[in-house]
């Protein structure tokens, strides 16, 4: 069997089976994540702070960059064999394992002054999203996972709480997180999500990393979104699946990999699915 500590790592005892250990690569994250914050913090509500629009309308800042600048130059020195993916910049390397950075979710929140931002550090191995880590230093929380491992938040890997989802079964019940009206107006599920919505006990939209977090807490039942990159999933994946729950496309498929999110706490998610469902 393998047992798992309280920071979310694994301690082999007499199993006979392998499983592939990502504690190191954990342990990384959370190194990154302490230099990033530096970084984010010090441009977080700054006078100075330089924002342009990019040609998808959205918005990057100074901070964005430098902060992605940074978690690829130590990820080039401690994994240069990995492949890293970021928002800001061009793919690099190439390979079965691959970090994907998202290095201030919620940029517009960021550039406005809402505390509600963070940066996501992923790991994909052989097309498995494996690990990832959600630090939203202007919250003071931190949440991780990494396959096997369990689901945790806290502040450091030695100061951790285990995550797990809701128990909630009915629609009825449920507290829903999704985005935006327009952003359903687009897929042409407007009205899907609007009926959904009527038919949750609760819905409101927390936006973001944010609305995934609280999923794997059991504070949020139900959240999606019907457009992201694969930026914007990869570190919310594995939290999510680890905390008991479930995630996956608007078509069904399990993973970020399918341009749109539904996560659910697993018993809600078939219908779920049914009525947002693409």
């Amino acid at each position: 069997m393998t047992l798992v500590t309280s920071a979310g790592l694994r301690r082999p005892t007499d199993t006979v089976t392998h499983v592939p250990s990502y504690d190191d690569d954990l342990r990384l994250a959370h190194v990154l994540a302490d230099a990033v914050e530096r970084v984010t913090l010090s441009r977080f509500r700054a006078e100075d702070l330089q924002v342009e629009s990019k040609p998808d309308l959205t918005l990057v800042s100074d901070a964005d960059r430098s902060a992605e600048e940074l978690v690829r130059s130590q990820l080039k020195r401690t994994r240069p064999r990995d492949a890293v993916v970021g928002e800001e910049m061009e793919p690099t390397g190439h390979g079965p394992r691959q970090w994907v950075i998202d290095p201030i979710d919620g940029t517009h929140n960021f550039v406005r002054g809402v505390p509600v931002w963070a940066t996501l550090i992923g790991l994909v191995d052989a097309g498995r999203a494996v690990l990832g880590l959600v630090a939203a230093p202007a919250l003071g929380r931190r949440w991780w996972a990494a396959q096997g491992s369990g689901a945790w938040a806290g502040r450091s890997l030695t100061s951790a709480k285990r995550l797990q989802v809701s128990g909630v079964s009915r629609l009825s019940d449920a507290s829903l997180s999704y985005s935006s009206v327009t952003s359903w107006e687009a897929v042409g599920r407007e009205e899907a999500m609007l009926n959904l919505a009527r038919d949750c006990w609760r819905e409101r939209a927390f936006g973001d990393f944010w609305s995934y977090m609280l999923l794997a807490e059991g504070a949020v039942d139900i959240a999606a979104e019907p457009e992201l990159g694969l930026h914007d999933m990869v570190a919310l994946a594995p939290i999510v699946t680890e905390a008991g729950g479930r995630f996956t496309s608007l078509r069904g498929e399990d993973g970020p990999f399918g341009g749109n999110a539904v996560a659910t706490n697993g018993l809600l998610h078939d219908e779920v699915l049914g009525r947002i469902g693409l």
